[in-house]
């Protein structure tokens, strides 16, 4: 059996009306009456959902205050508003409130405070994490990212390009998951980020890092998602398919903090460059245009992918999964200058996108991206 090491693995508080946990966890992190910062997806305050938070925290005797400023992916200015908010009030630890942008947000902010200095100084590692950042706890109200598990925080820099930091230092200490806090997210969003959940989890179990150690958490996220996607698309209040798939996006970004990702998120942070489309749609569709010549390349992973999924072939599972969620395939109307593939090509080049190049087993050479990104311009 091949060695592996699995990195450490947050807290993970599951279930029903779990939210309720949040204030003796900020208690045990930051202290008694520790000023705590909210960072909080602008969409739940109209849930109420925001509110209840801030309530659960002031019965545990913390004063909160929210940061709900930023819209869409998380931009270095909206962290470094964040973190001013945060040393400002002298808060002992950050609470991320929402989908990855909130969560990604959340994390950075928890260094940022401590060492005064600006996202920009954490991009793409120019600067060490501070070993003493603040306590963090994630919540996500949405099952995509895995954020609530991973050492990555993904952001938007002065240029509009997107960039990571990463490091032990950003994993969250807990994460709770609760299903009640996912059933208003509309079926698209439900359909996109389910998407990049399960990629994240194909993709782990796949490309040149996938260990039996992860693989366990990969092939029950592909499981859970593959069957409880569609379901949570039609049928929000579904308690329990929302359940499965907080949990599957969980282990799915269990997968990818030990394994990385590959060729569609390759492919997905190239068309992030080009056009506004959501992320988890991109890799959703990234994966579809090319899910056939990588599994070409790995056969066996993929034929455990296409077991975990329940189906005899992982390719055309992956087809009719992605195509029952109605999400809309053809990149027409996105944006993008659909004659120029040679552009996306390029972007699937750049040195920001070659770790994602580099994992994918079967390396794609310079005419291979040409290819497959005339793949993706091609989807109906």
């Amino acid at each position: 059996m091949k060695p592996f090491v699995l990195s450490r693995v947050p807290e993970i508080i599951f279930g029903a009306g779990r939210l309720t946990e949040l204030g003796p966890k900020a208690t045990a992190l930051a202290g008694r009456g520790a000023p705590i910062l909210l960072v909080a997806d602008p969409a739940l305050a109209g849930l109420g959902i925001t509110a209840r938070a801030l309530a659960i925290l002031a019965e545990a005797g913390h004063p909160a205050t929210v940061y709900d400023g930023f819209k869409g992916e998380p931009k270095a200015t909206d962290i470094d508003a964040a973190a001013a908010i945060a040393g400002d009030l002298k808060a002992m630890a950050i609470v991320g409130l929402g989908g990855g942008s909130a969560l990604d947000t959340a994390k950075l902010v928890a260094c940022c405070t401590v060492t005064g200095l600006p996202a920009s100084a954490y991009e793409l590692c120019a600067t060490p994490l501070p070993a003493n950042r603040l306590p963090i706890i994630a919540i996500p109200t949405t099952a995509g990212t895995g954020s609530e598990v991973t050492r990555v925080s993904v952001f938007a820099n002065a240029a509009k390009a997107k960039v990571w930091a990463w490091g032990e230092e950003l994993k969250p200490d807990v994460a709770i998951l609760d299903p009640e806090l996912s059933v208003a997210v509309p079926p698209q969003v439900t359909a996109a980020t389910g998407l990049d959940a399960l990629v994240h989890a194909i993709e782990a179990c796949t490309n040149k890092h996938a260990t039996p150690g992860s693989d366990l958490y990969c092939h029950k996220a592909v499981s859970l998602i593959a069957a409880n996607l569609e379901r949570a698309v039609k049928n929000p209040a579904d308690i329990e398919a929302r359940g499965a798939m907080l949990l599957g996006s969980c282990y799915g970004g269990i997968g990818i903090d030990n394994c990385g990702t590959a060729l569609a998120h390759n492919i997905s942070h190239a068309l992030a460059d080009l056009a506004p489309i959501p992320h988890g749609r991109a890799t959703g569709l990234a994966m579809l245009a090319t899910i056939g010549w990588a599994a070409e390349g790995n056969p066996q992973a993929f034929a455990r992918v296409a077991a975990a999924m329940g189906v005899a072939d992982a390719v055309s599972g992956f087809d009719r999964l992605l195509r029952s969620t109605g999400i809309k395939v053809s990149l027409a109307g996105d944006g993008l200058e659909l004659n120029r593939p040679e552009l996306l090509a390029a972007h699937m080049a750049l040195p920001a996108n070659q770790p994602m190049r580099k994992s994918t087993l079967r390396y794609p050479s310079d005419a291979d991206l040409l290819m497959l990104a005339e793949k993706v311009y091609a989807l109906a």
